[in-house]
């Protein structure tokens, strides 16, 4: 067993929330999440003491393409189409599972380091991803990205596979797009939603040209196009979301359908600002998700929160728009419900050990008036301290504990990037 005390917790049961307590965790599970007072103390394998400290679920990186890291800084200062379709797709094709095994685990020493407990990822190879993830004791959901011409058969070999490997690894049906993927495919993918009961996820209005563009080929918008295929039935949800309208969102309050925003990639492409506060105003589901290290470029979810708020009063002319509450919460707990981990939404007894320990005593964190608008607004990942998935302790105080030296880590990363961009 292992015992966290001395300082705060956010368990998030109840929004954003701030009490005194401990965190006691038995394997994977957390057994205590508060007050420890009059219970009989166990033995504990570790005891560490929080400093004052704050306990979060930790953040879920809700979008994420994790192996993209080789890409990072290699195409920018590009419209959307030019980079994906003249710089992005061309080194892709050059992908191999060893090279994508090193990008991811790249990736997960930047999702622990800023406080990642869980990323929702769509990408190639997914093998050699998963054997990343799981070698690195990390938490992931793939998400399908079928295109056109792709098997429908191999959606569902996936899903039956990854969503057997244990608790740190899941699938969930998914196209790429509704300009990459055919009928054919979503007709497909529409009849496994359906015989498993499962939702379906998909990158979704990110820029203008493509909503615009879904008119041309579709006679409407990727949403109402993918709702009149049916798949929808059993829920599920879109990455970005842009450009949805009102019919758009009448889809999505009625589906029950998550929004996963990415506003550092939506900004850096100029792809525009997602109308978040009509989405609250509806009571659209919305979780958080920096995209991939291509188009951010970073994997840092502090980023990603203070401009999902900043942008959002901007382009709305309000500074009361988008409460830091609403969005810490969307990218801690919502973004664990919109990836089907309900058992690492919050921090209660009976849910997974999956937590960040935030050191309020840094510059950033001080004055404490209130611990929240801190970390949206002031926050930064230098005040992460400590991230543990499962029960594990994976990060802490800038040492990596993922069954691999750092170094090693950065150095076959190196090695496979100038292999992929040499060529």
């Amino acid at each position: 067993m292992l015992r966290l005390y001395n300082g705060l917790i956010m368990p998030m049961t109840e929004r954003c929330s701030i009490a005194r307590g401990e965190i006691w965790t038995d394997g994977d599970r957390i057994v205590l999440a508060g007050d420890a007072s009059g219970r009989a103390m166990p033995a504990f394998e570790r005891e560490i003491d929080l400093r004052g400290g704050l306990v979060i679920p930790g953040f879920k990186d809700a979008h994420t393409h994790s192996a993209m890291t080789f890409l990072r800084s290699y195409a920018d200062d590009l419209p959307l189409q030019s980079w994906l379709f003249d710089k992005v797709f061309p080194l892709e094709a050059r992908l191999n599972p060893d090279a994508v095994y090193a990008f991811t685990r790249l990736a997960i020493l930047e999702y622990l380091s800023g406080g990642i407990t869980a990323s929702f990822d769509m990408y190639y190879h997914r093998d050699a991803y998963a054997a990343a993830n799981l070698d690195s004791g990390f938490r992931s959901v793939i998400c399908g990205a079928l295109s056109a011409g792709d098997r429908v058969e191999t959606a569902a070999r996936d899903y039956e596979q990854y969503n057997s490997m244990g608790p740190l690894m899941g699938y969930r049906l998914g196209a790429h797009a509704e300009y990459t993927a055919d009928e054919a495919v979503l007709r497909g993918l529409a009849e496994l939603t359906r015989q498993y009961k499962a939702p379906f996820w998909a990158h979704n209005s990110e820029t203008k040209s493509e909503y615009e563009e879904s008119f041309t080929r579709r006679g409407m918008s990727p949403t109402a196009y993918f709702e009149s295929l049916g798949l929808f039935d059993y829920g599920g949800g879109g990455f970005h979301c842009v450009w949805l309208d009102e019919n758009d969102m009448d889809i999505f309050e009625r589906r029950g359908l998550w929004a996963v925003t990415c506003p550092a990639s939506n900004a850096k492409l100029a792809s525009g600002v997602a109308p978040l506060g009509r989405f609250a105003a509806r009571g659209i589901n919305l979780a958080v998700g920096t995209d991939g290290p291509a188009s951010n470029n970073a994997l840092d979810m502090f980023r990603e929160i203070y401009l999902a708020c900043v942008l959002q009063k901007l382009a709305l002319g309000d500074a009361a728009a988008c409460p830091a509450e609403s969005i810490l919460y969307a990218a801690c707990s919502a973004g664990a419900r919109a990836m089907g981990l309900m058992d690492c939404d919050c921090l209660a007894e009976g849910k997974q050990a999956d937590l960040a320990v935030i050191d309020l005593d840094r510059p950033g964190m001080r004055p404490i008036h209130d611990i929240a608008k801190n970390l949206v607004y002031s926050g930064t990942r230098d005040c992460v301290r400590l991230t543990m998935v499962a029960g594990r302790v994976l990060y802490e105080d800038g040492e990596f504990f993922v069954g691999e030296d750092a170094g090693r880590i950065y150095a076959e990363a190196e090695k496979y990037t100038k292999e992929i961009c040499a060529q």
